[in-house]
């Protein structure tokens, strides 16, 4: 995670060797079995529940960063329908000024030979012969030229926006495909969980509502002895923020402030203390600092799996705080509890 030998953070162990055979141990374990409930070693169906249950995740990810480029794109789409509508504008008044000259001519004795060319609405053809035209004057051909660039600037923007179209078209059937690929996972994962013996399925839903659910600390060190304090304001807002989020339920596709996703959660905690966050953990992963694990802070993310497919926040003592998978709450968790690929500092 990089050469530096400060002491590791308050929680994560004395010593920097230890810390990290700890953690490497805890992540070893963490990745045979995915996110299992504390205290819950998986049989055969509780281990397929989990496995969906990381795919799902996945999914909602790639559904995540989808959607959030719909948004975009529809927000793109409308302003260039607006730049169309304003460029349309400018080319109606144009043809509106040239008609008044060509009325002008008319009344004074007869239309120019020239401007009954703006009929045709061609200008490119229009200018293309006047150059071998005596009857053009100076200010109908400036006119003429700029209707032109005009015309041609509004053909632009409408290839662009078809372009912008398309796009957003695409990028609706990827939420789609996404949002089903979660659905199927997540029904799956029901109708295992559903086929576990009785007693079985009920100790995996009390691990689910209670595991890592510590008490959230007072602010302060002598109402919690692993308290340890941000290291600035926005991260301290943050890490408060995701701590009065602890108990609301993991929901996919969700971003507070009824129910999180994993990096729906640390997007609405850093929103809480005016930080913008990319909406996805694989986005999140890259907004801000890199530090190694051993010099975590309370508000840095902590990004899991070789596909940066889960995020939490580091809170201190060798904990995180994050939305951990369906049927779950928002609750801490053991920062060595599945492979750390990132810690970022926003």
């Amino acid at each position: 995670m990089g050469s530096h030998q400060r002491p590791a953070p308050h929680g994560l162990g004395r010593g920097r060797g230890a810390t990290l055979a700890v953690l490497s141990a805890a992540a070893t374990a963490a990745a045979a079995l995915g996110a299992v409930p504390a205290g819950a070693a998986p049989s055969g169906g509780r281990a397929e529940v989990e496995r969906l249950y990381q795919e799902a995740e996945r999914a909602t990810e790639a559904y995540n960063k989808a959607d959030e480029r719909a948004d975009t794109l529809r927000g793109e789409v409308h302003r260039a329908r607006d730049r169309i509508a304003r460029t349309q504008e400018k080319v109606n008044t144009l043809r509106e000024t040239l008609g008044s000259l060509a009325g002008a001519q008319y009344r004074s004795g007869g239309i120019d030979p020239a401007l009954t060319l703006l009929l045709s609405s061609d200008p490119d053809d229009y200018l293309d012969r006047a150059a071998v035209l005596d009857h053009v004057g100076d200010d109908q051909a400036a006119r003429l030229r700029q209707l032109r660039a005009v015309l041609r600037e509004l053909g632009q923007q409408r290839t662009e926006a078809g372009g912008k179209l398309a796009e957003l078209e695409a990028s609706r059937k990827a939420v789609a495909r996404h949002k089903h690929a979660v659905e199927r996972k997540l029904a799956r994962a029901r109708q295992v969980l559903n086929a576990l013996p009785a007693g079985e399925r009920a100790a995996y839903a009390r691990a689910s509502r209670s595991a890592g659910r510590l008490p959230a600390p007072l602010p302060g060190p002598d109402a919690d002895p692993g308290y340890e304090a941000a290291s600035g304001a926005r991260a301290a807002a943050a890490v408060a923020a995701a701590r009065s989020a602890l108990g609301r339920p993991y929901v996919w596709g969700a971003t507070g402030p009824n129910g999180f996703d994993c990096s729906g959660l640390t997007q609405w905690a850093y929103a809480r203390a005016g930080v913008g966050l990319p909406r996805t953990s694989q986005e999140q992963r890259y907004a801000g600092r890199r530090v190694p694990l051993s010099e975590a802070q309370p508000g840095d993310l902590v990004v899991y799996r070789s596909d940066a497919s889960h995020v939490g926040m580091y809170v201190g003592a060798g904990r995180v705080i994050h939305a951990p998978y369906p049927g779950a709450v928002v609750r801490y968790d053991s920062v060595g509890m599945m492979p750390v690929v990132a810690v970022t500092r926003p």
